[in-house]
């Protein structure tokens, strides 16, 4: 897959060498030379530009690109005006960075696909959730083994954790289910909040929006969410 981060701090660098490191291609941007010539050599592609001038970021390969990230933290203004550029632009998938609340409701004003919250969240956690589609979020126990929630497959629809038989098929546990539902934010907007369906049984109906927290080993996990995509 293809990413641009801009913002190249602690977070959006580590993002970009991990994404890099799992075979994808990263342009990394960031208004700071010094930290574009530190980089150069551990992500795909690196750019020194100014990401608030929307003449010049649209010269970025924005079309071909699947993911686009604003990780800029320092500098609150930049972010917003970055975030705004990019919407826009009307980038495929837009993630952007939230510092305080205030700066969530507005990016959610902006209209961004998502919102990440470095201080609470790893590069590791987020390079998994990019990389295996349809992984809403993910939680490594170890090197094997991982507890990730993911959006319910399309031919489960409808039916019960022992209809589909998770353990047996899959060799994976499905510990509950999400149901996401709709509240107003401080500005008045939408936003969806996660309600926990508490502990699942064997009665526990999947539907559609319906998100499932599994526990198993990662290799089942990724088996589950490649037979979802196809």
């Amino acid at each position: 897959m293809k990413y641009i981060i801009f913002g190249l701090g602690n977070f959006g660098s580590s993002l970009g060498q991990k994404l890099t490191e799992q075979g994808n291609e990263v342009i990394g941007v960031d208004n700071n030379m010094d930290k574009i010539d530190a980089l150069k050599e551990k992500i795909t592609h690196t750019v020194c530009l100014d990401s608030t001038d929307q003449v010049i970021v649209s010269g970025l390969p924005l079309k071909d690109t699947d993911v686009v990230i604003v990780a800029i933290g320092e500098d609150q203004g930049a972010n917003i005006m970055t975030t705004a550029v990019l919407k826009n632009l009307k980038v495929k998938r837009l993630i952007s960075r939230a510092i305080t609340p205030l700066h969530e409701n507005v990016l959610e004003a902006i209209g961004v696909d998502e919102i990440v919250h470095p201080e609470e969240e790893t590069a590791e956690r987020w390079a998994k959730k990019l990389c295996m589609k349809g992984v809403v979020e993910s939680f490594e126990l170890s090197s094997q083994f991982s507890i990730v929630e993911i959006s319910v497959p399309k031919k489960y629809y409808g039916q019960t954790l022992q209809e589909v038989g998770f353990r047996r098929r899959h060799n994976l546990v499905v510990l509950t289910t999400i149901k996401k539902k709709e509240e107003r934010n401080l500005l008045g907007m939408n936003h969806d909040v996660n309600q926990v369906q508490g502990v699942a049984s064997p009665k526990t109906v999947l539907e559609e929006n319906d998100i499932m927290v599994i526990y198993g080993n990662n290799k089942d996990i990724r088996k589950l969410i490649n037979e979802s995509n196809q």
